[in-house]
């Protein structure tokens, strides 16, 4: 089956390559292409956050992982699958974040907690809804908790 997707905006970030962790430290807004107005962001501003959905296109085709391996190649990490993990290197290159809404000025959202990278291609933006959220108890294995650790922001 094909599945044909345009973007619907860009990522700019004050960074310009996919490493890992300190995510926090940029800045960051999306930007709407030119078939977009601003009425499609029209109420979005009444929403704390927002789910992103983009396309990890600087992703190397060689790098694209379908089965299991360990966490950012750390060994003392279990080895699990591809689907078990956030990893940048997915079959689909499809990323997801929840973003915190800071401001928006016309066709541009100012966010923060965003890990994509400066001229990204977005695919959706949805306002995030607590009752999409987790319903019960969440739970994640350690190496996930470690992990995590300093992605955001320096711990």
């Amino acid at each position: 089956m094909d599945i044909n997707l345009s973007s619907v905006g860009t990522v700019r970030s004050t960074r310009h390559e996919p490493t890992d962790d300190f995510w926090d430290m940029e800045e960051v807004y999306l930007e709407l292409t030119d078939e977009f107005s601003e009425e499609s962001l029209y109420g979005l501003s009444d929403f704390s956050h927002l789910e992103l959905i983009f396309f990890m296109d600087k992703v190397n085709a060689k790098n694209i992982v379908t089965n299991a391996r360990h966490p950012r190649n750390r060994l003392d990490w279990p080895l699990v699958g591809i689907f078990a993990q956030r990893g940048k290197n997915r079959p689909n290159q499809l990323g997801l974040t929840v973003c915190k809404i800071l401001k928006i000025e016309g066709k541009k959202i100012f966010v923060s907690g965003l890990d994509a990278v400066d001229a990204t291609p977005i695919l959706d933006i949805k306002p995030y809804a607590r009752e999409f959220g987790p319903r019960g108890k969440i739970v994640q294995p350690e190496w996930m908790s470690q992990l995590m650790k300093d992605y955001w922001q320096k711990s």
